[in-house]
């Protein structure tokens, strides 16, 4: 039996902020009326459950935020979450924004820092907002970070949404405080909608086919995807063991290899599995699993969260193939608008989908003056990412050296 960890204090900062029109349209009150926003600062808890619903149908998503993973991590020790929730206050008072924060810390004499990525295994860091009071929410969230003495100045915000409204007002919110920020790298990542994103046509969609049709010859093929909160928990376990069998579990980062963190995908992947937000799909031949894809939801937005296939099949794609199954029956019905693919541009679902999100990483000071723990913090993150690019570009000239040498060995 896990043991609950202590809560931390809530800690409530009320902020008097004024509604322009245009913030404030939605609510129908007139330009120049007050809204009081309060922060409160504290511990995940299941019983935001009913707000978040409430909140999410107003936001853009973010999954990783959800308060049952939130939750998850934190009873499972895996990481400190700080919780912060931004509160209209009416009658009765409703949540408008919540943004999740860990603290991390490099080295024992490193000062310690506020992660936008509350937990490992997390992939989007965007604060939940909703747009009507955005200008006036992050804003808050910054005053209540500086004011509270416990935590850090200094936040890494790793895969920020870059085209989201959150990070234009981030930016605005920073200059006009004062604050520091270095953007640290900026990329693209594959997304999809029902409007745009799927390839129909061209030599993916050709050898997708292809591989269908030679796993269809092979045997009994089909594609499961049961939602129920027991299936997903054993469709889980398939994904675990063949994650386990790959060559992710050869390199020790498979989630069997670390305890702390089978122990949290376990509670993760079951607590949002009883809210109906997280399904495993398997490629199954002759009833057995070759590919399994974790899926969570939010909102209306999807997420390819893990994937992991059986190497002996790997001629037949089954990790694409499962993927391109799997969009097929999500935008098929109504509820799913979008999917996030958690990826790298150069993973398999760049390949399968044409859509593209610019996200960011950056490193902000919400603190007064000049802070030493932003200047190391951002000189190690800069250093680090420089001398793993010039890994990368020694690689691949390798590489490419090699291929000139014996172009057959290497292609084989």
């Amino acid at each position: 039996m896990l043991k609950e960890p202590a809560k931390l204090p809530q800690v409530r900062y009320l902020t008097e902020m004024q509604c322009d029109g245009t913030s404030i349209a939605a609510s129908a009150r007139p330009q120049g009326v007050y809204s009081m926003i309060s922060v409160t600062i504290g511990s995940p808890s299941p019983a935001l459950g009913a707000q978040w619903h409430d909140l999410v149908s107003r936001a853009p998503s973010n999954v990783f935020m959800d308060p049952a993973a939130l939750t998850a991590a934190s009873v499972t020790g895996f990481a400190k979450i700080y919780l912060l929730l931004a509160w209209e206050e009416t009658e009765p008072r409703s949540l408008v924004g919540l943004w999740a924060l860990r603290m991390r810390r490099v080295a024992p004499f490193w000062p310690a820092l506020l992660e936008a990525l509350p937990y490992d295994y997390a992939f989007l860091s965007t604060p939940v907002i909703d747009p009507r009071f955005i200008d006036n929410v992050i804003p808050a969230f910054f005053a209540a970070i500086a004011k509270n003495a416990e935590l850090p100045k200094v936040i890494n915000l790793q895969s920020l949404d870059a085209e989201s409204v959150a990070c234009e007002v981030m930016v605005k919110a920073l200059t006009a405080r004062g604050g520091r920020q270095v953007k640290l790298a900026e990329y693209d990542r594959p997304v999809v909608t029902r409007e745009f994103g799927v390839k129909r046509s061209g030599s993916t969609r050709k050898k997708l086919r292809q591989d269908w049709k030679r796993l269809s010859t092979a045997g009994t093929v089909n594609v499961a995807n049961d939602r129920t909160p027991a299936a997903v928990r054993d469709a889980f376990e398939t994904f675990l063991a063949l994650e386990a069998g790959s060559w992710k579990g050869a390199r020790g980062s498979a989630l069997l290899s670390d305890k702390n963190d089978a122990v949290f995908a376990r509670r993760l992947i079951g607590e949002l599995a009883e809210q109906g937000k997280a399904s495993v799909a398997l490629l199954r031949l002759d009833d057995q699993a070759i590919a399994a894809q974790v899926l969570m939801y939010c909102g209306a937005t999807a997420y390819t969260w893990k994937t992991a296939f059986d190497a002996e099949y790997a001629r037949y794609s089954p990790g694409a193939v499962l993927v391109d199954k799997i969009t097929e029956e999500l935008f098929s019905a109504p509820g799913i608008d979008a999917i996030d693919s958690c990826a790298a541009q150069e993973s398999f679902m760049g390949q399968l989908w044409a859509g593209r999100r610019k996200m960011v990483d950056m490193l902000i000071d919400v603190g007064p003056g000049k802070s030493p723990a932003f200047a190391m913090e951002a000189g190690w993150q800069l250093g680090y990412r420089r001398l793993r690019e010039l890994r990368n570009r020694l690689r691949r000239a390798a590489g490419n050296s090699r291929l000139k040498k014996n172009p057959v060995a290497v292609i084989n």
